[in-house]
């Protein structure tokens, strides 16, 4: 079955105490290549039959009033998946 996945970040002037927590401890894990973590969301979206522009338009509509907060977060990506 297509899904649709759909990704919201914090907003880039949003504290992001998860990212922070998750940066200080890379390190002691021996990852020090990385200088910078934000954790955003992940949502999949199961759809019957096929993905179409309206499909996906309303998949944004979505995203953008109830997947997301609006005020701290964005939808930064609303795309069709085919497994």
């Amino acid at each position: 079955m297509p899904r649709i996945v759909v990704d919201v970040m914090p907003k880039p002037e949003i504290l992001d105490p998860q990212g922070k927590a998750i940066v200080g401890a890379l390190p002691r894990l021996g990852f020090t290549e990385f200088s910078g973590v934000r954790q955003g969301k992940r949502f999949e979206l199961t759809v019957d039959g096929e993905v179409t522009e309206a499909v996906l338009a309303k998949a944004r509509e979505a995203a953008e009033t109830l997947l997301s907060n609006p005020v701290i977060e964005d939808v930064v990506n609303v795309e069709a998946i085919n497994d």
